[in-house]
């Protein structure tokens, strides 16, 4: 979970700046033949459970989202529930050609090992601002139960640079500071790929041209980050699970500034990648954030039929 902690350093003010379309990397060509349906893989593989009798299953969940908006600390607080098994890693079946091309046969061997009554649920936060994907997940299980978190967009584009950023210091190697990556000769850099990222409204409307609003629900990031409790009992209902999550699973970790988790008496937080503090940012600067997103958001909030306290 991302700390929001921003700094003020003086820029020249400029004028507001209407939002582009999203930048959207081109549809590579694919030879391979369209995977199967899920249930008819599944009963092909013909694979019985193992002698404890677990086994693996297509996902009846998938977090699709977004980038730097809390996807793993959903995943790590949806998986305190006994019914919820949760894959590691991030799969990127649906967005990456290599994997993809693999079949669904593939995608069920990276799953992980549950019992039967189990849920399967899979996160990859590309799926979501990935415009093949929709119709990929859709072909594979129309009734799958599809989970968002998302954060006030401004907040995430510092997220996703303050990441880029840490990345490249790992490696020793430079990065530009950050109003040099988001401004362009005085004006916001639409090109900059985090910014479209945080165009909500026009890669939600590519979901639902496949599924209707009622099987994806929104998870408000920023509540998660500062009471993640009535977030996760909100998800459990979504999901038609018991309610097994409860109050004291959770407790804030003042060291870290955010909340940690609780299960069975042992005590995890999240990685130390997740919370670091944002660069400093000029106020002038992260006024024209929240002006570029602000019509932005307000289509999603129609789209949605609901607000969120973003800027």
């Amino acid at each position: 979970m991302a700390a929001l902690l921003l700094g003020a350093v003086l820029l020249v003010a400029q004028p507001p700046l209407t939002p582009s379309s999203p930048v959207v990397p081109a549809a590579e060509p694919s030879q391979q033949e369209p995977p199967q349906k899920a249930g008819a893989l599944q009963d092909d593989l013909g694979a019985g459970p193992a002698a404890n009798g677990t086994l693996q299953q297509l996902p009846q969940t998938i977090i699709i989202g977004v980038r730097k908006g809390g996807t793993r600390a959903l995943l790590e607080m949806l998986s305190l529930h006994p019914d919820v098994a949760a894959a590691e890693n991030e799969v990127h079946f649906f967005d990456w050609e290599e994997h993809y091309g693999h079949g669904l046969g593939w995608y069920l061997s990276q799953m992980p090992f549950s019992a039967p009554h189990q849920l399967t649920v899979e996160k990859t936060p590309a799926y979501f601002t990935s415009p093949k994907v929709p119709e990929r997940v859709h072909s594979m299980n129309p009734s799958i139960r599809l989970l968002l978190i998302l954060r006030d967009p401004s907040e995430r584009v510092l997220s996703d640079y303050t990441q880029v950023l840490y990345n490249h210091l790992q490696k020793g190697k430079p990065y530009p500071p950050v109003q040099e990556v988001l401004l362009r000769g005085g004006r916001l850099n639409a090109d900059y790929r985090a910014l479209n990222r945080s165009l909500y409204y026009l890669h939600m409307q590519s979901w639902l041209r496949f599924f209707p609003l009622g099987r994806i629900h929104i998870v408000d990031g920023d509540r998660l980050i500062r009471d993640p409790f009535p977030e996760i009992q909100r998800v459990e209902r979504f999901l038609k699970l018991s309610p097994q999550i409860n109050a004291s699973n959770f407790y804030f970790n003042k060291t870290k500034g955010f909340y940690c988790l609780r299960d069975s008496g042992r005590d995890r937080c999240l990685h130390e990648s997740k919370g670091r503090a944002h660069p400093q940012v000029d106020p002038k600067l992260l006024n024209k954030l929240h002006e570029y997103f602000h019509e932005p958001n307000k289509k999603f909030f129609e789209l949605v039929g609901r607000t969120f306290d973003w800027h």
